[in-house]
């Protein structure tokens, strides 16, 4: 807050040293610039119908907010174009989206986005799960090449958050309480990381505890192309995953750092920007949304575009990809979700 006062105070003076034609063209600006956010309509070019994907349909008059509707010729349902889209039944402005995706890129808190979008805290925090869950279809087309390095990381089941008629399977703790079992438990949740040297990754829930070749085939299979260096440690499940996918298989000894110019570090250091960001900027995160934080991290922490780049690539993604999400579905999460026995 100090800050953002100080910053103020410094327009102000910058401001109050023009002269008074150009204190008058810069207030223009200001305006036009916002009437100019205001106007921004959803546009998006309809190639079928959203529901049954026949591309056989017509123009069918307009809604009551002067929206263009359309009829489908063979399911014979009505649509307009932000149907089965994040944007559809929201009566909130484009525009309002459009700063929630910097303050997402930003990584604000739910707070200070719920401030800055005038929105409440419940909508900012459904609105982030929306934006997520339509951001797991574009890492679903992600492919890695070149020198792959991968390593599990393991966090600890989190029941965070309040839910209603919930029986805990354990004692409620505190959060960074120590575990009742040593080791790689059934406590720990097993997350298994590809990344490459170009900011491509992967990463996903597995399995409760030490991974095995099923809980890792899930994750990694299909995710890097033939060929390509797979770097790895000393665990003999990536031997026959390897194998499987016709990969250059480089294995890290146990209690070495390297195996000649190859090593973990980038996925490591992977590890450790995804761990801070779960605990300094989100405080603990619940498991049943961890797949959606992963890949929020793996968008914005990890891919190399511009934050610029990021916020256009996220608002073109969720204007295009059908909503996968409800708001009420976004609470009604299983409280460990998919998970390999």
């Amino acid at each position: 807050m100090a800050t953002s006062n100080a910053e103020l105070e410094i327009v102000k003076q910058l401001f109050s040293t023009l002269s008074n034609d150009d204190k008058k063209s810069f207030l223009k600006s200001l305006k036009s610039k916002e009437k100019q956010e205001q106007n921004f309509t959803f546009t998006k070019e309809i190639k079928e119908c959203p529901y049954c994907k026949s591309t056989h349909f017509k123009k069918n008059g307009t809604r009551n907010n002067g929206k263009q509707s359309f009829l489908c010729l063979d399911c014979n349902k009505s649509f307009v174009t932000s149907s089965n889209t994040i944007l559809y039944g929201v009566k909130k402005d484009i525009s309002v989206w459009k700063k929630y995706i910097h303050c997402i890129i930003e990584k604000y808190s739910l707070r200070k986005t719920a401030e800055i979008c005038g929105i409440s805290l419940p909508t900012a925090f459904t609105w982030r799960h929306k934006i997520l869950d339509a951001l797991q279809e574009m890492q679903e087309s992600v492919k890695l090449d070149g020198i792959v390095e991968a390593d599990e990381t393991f966090m600890p089941i989190s029941y965070k958050g309040h839910h209603k008629d919930f029986n805990f399977p354990r004692l409620a703790k505190h959060r960074s309480t120590a575990n009742t079992k040593r080791g790689l438990s059934k406590e720990l949740v097993c997350i298994p990381c590809i990344v490459n040297l170009n900011g491509k990754s992967v990463a996903k829930i597995a399995n409760l505890g030490k991974p095995n070749v099923k809980a890792l085939n899930s994750v990694i299979n299909g995710k890097v192309e033939r060929e390509s260096i797979f770097v790895t440690d000393s665990l003999r499940s990536y031997l026959k995953l390897s194998n499987e996918m016709s990969l250059n298989h480089i294995r890290i000894p146990r209690n070495k750092y390297s195996n000649g110019s190859f090593n973990i570090q980038v996925v490591n250091n992977y590890h450790s920007r995804l761990k801070s960001m779960l605990v300094y900027n989100f405080k603990g995160v619940s498991t049943k949304y961890l797949n959606n934080y992963l890949v929020y991290h793996n968008f914005v922490n990890f891919a190399k575009e511009s934050r610029k780049d990021k916020e256009q690539m996220l608002f073109n993604h969720i204007l295009n990809t059908n909503c996968v999400s409800r708001n009420i579905s976004v609470a009604n999460r299983p409280a460990v979700p998919l998970l390999v026995a």
